[in-house]
Parts: structure tokens; C-alpha cells; sequence
């Protein structure tokens, strides 16, 4: 099944807290393992059909906060739908990249990019970047060591979203700003997170 069809995406004008952005999304009547046969298929899930809400928090943060990433060199990690590097760009980047590993992802996060008016590259691996972005990917033990094995290659200012996953290490990273962010309740059993935007101590060694 092609989960990238009229009527299973639709295109969202004014995203909840993020009014200037349009994405396309998975459409309300589909959850996060309709297009794969189930949890335990070998199809990767789409999660980058759907906003979350560590990322909704980390796009807001960077528009309204835009000397986080103007003129420098921008990593959206785990990019997923494109959202958080869209408003990196969007807030002045000078170039933004945008990791995943799901081919369909980069594909979603390009097609996003061109309705939001920006450009995006794309890579199924993390390249050099001056910040580093990532919203809402410490949501499973084997996908938060990957992305913590990456933080400690890096340099870079590393920026978190993150609605209090259980696998994020926030001792290694200090709060800047808290956001109550609506949700799906078919994907997270309530309708509003708080989801909290984090930056990486600079004594931190990941």
C-alpha cells in the first residue's frame, strides 16, 4: 500500500501553534500502522505523516527565537516530515539538511520544503552542520542509542523537542522553553503534551 495518496494525505494549512507552516499529513481517519500490515510488519511505519509533538515544539522555538540558526549550517536529525528543518530554514539558515533513514521521509520532508516556500537538502546520513536539530527522536531505546552515538561525533549546538519520552537523557542538556502542544489522541491517548525544547550542555560529552 502507498501510504503517499489522496486519500490517505492531506495537505494541513496553519499546523496547531505553527499557523505560518503547511505540511502534508497522514488524513484524521489514519493511524501511524495502517499503511504496514501492523506493528511487527518489516514496512517501516510513516512517521513522517504526522507532526509530533517534540517537533512542533522545536519548530515553534526556532521561528520565534530565529538567532538559534541564522546564517549557520542546520542538521535536521531524524527529520522525518521536513517540519523542524523547515523553520530552521524558514528562520534564516544558511542551509539546511534533512537525515532520515526512511527514503519516503526525505521524499515528504522535499515535497513539504517546496509548499513552505524553502529548499532542503537531503541525506539518509547525518552530515557536518553547526546546529543540530532534532525533534521528538528519543522515543525507542534502540533509536535513542543511535542518535546519542552521533551527538558524541559532533561539535555542533545540538537543539531537542521532546514531549518526556522515556529515553531521553535530559541530564545532558539544559531547558529553554516549555510548549503545550495539541495532539492526536489516536497516537498519543490525549489530546495535549507539554513537550519541552532542550539545548545540549556545552560541558556535556553525550
Amino acid at each position: 500500500m502507498n501510504f503517499a495518496t489522496p486519500r490517505t494525505v492531506r495537505r494541513v494549512p496553519g499546523l496547531p501553534l505553527l499557523p505560518e507552516l503547511t505540511l502534508e499529513l497522514a488524513a484524521d481517519g489514519v493511524g501511524l500502522f495502517d499503511a504496514t500490515g501492523g506493528y511487527r510488519s518489516d514496512t517501516p511505519p510513516p512517521f513522517w505523516s504526522f507532526v509530533w509533538p517534540g517537533g512542533v515544539a522545536l519548530a515553534r522555538h526556532l521561528l520565534d527565537n530565529p538567532a538559534l540558526v541564522a546564517g549557520r549550517t542546520v542538521l535536521d536529525l531524524g527529520a522525518g516530515s521536513g517540519l523542524v528543518g523547515i523553520a530552521a530554514a524558514r528562520a534564516g539558515a544558511a542551509t539546511v539538511t534533512a537525515a532520515d533513514t526512511d527514503p519516503a521521509a526525505l521524499a515528504a520532508a522535499r515535497r513539504n520544503a517546496a509548499l513552505n516556500g524553502v529548499t532542503l537538502s537531503t541525506s539518509t546520513t547525518p552530515v557536518p552542520a553547526e546546529v543540530v536539530v532534532a525533534g521528538d527522536v528519543f522515543y525507542s531505546a534502540p533509536v535513542a542509542r543511535q542518535v546519542l552515538a552521533f551527538l558524541r561525533t559532533t561539535t555542533a549546538v545540538v537543539l531537542v523537542g521532546d514531549p518526556g519520552r522515556g529515553y531521553f537523557p535530559d541530564h545532558l542538556f539544559e531547558r529553554l522553553a516549555v510548549y503545550d502542544v495539541p495532539v492526536r489522541h489516536s497516537l498519543e491517548d490525549t489530546e495535549r503534551m507539554s513537550a519541552t525544547v532542550w539545548c545540549r550542555r556545552a560541558t556535556s560529552s553525550s
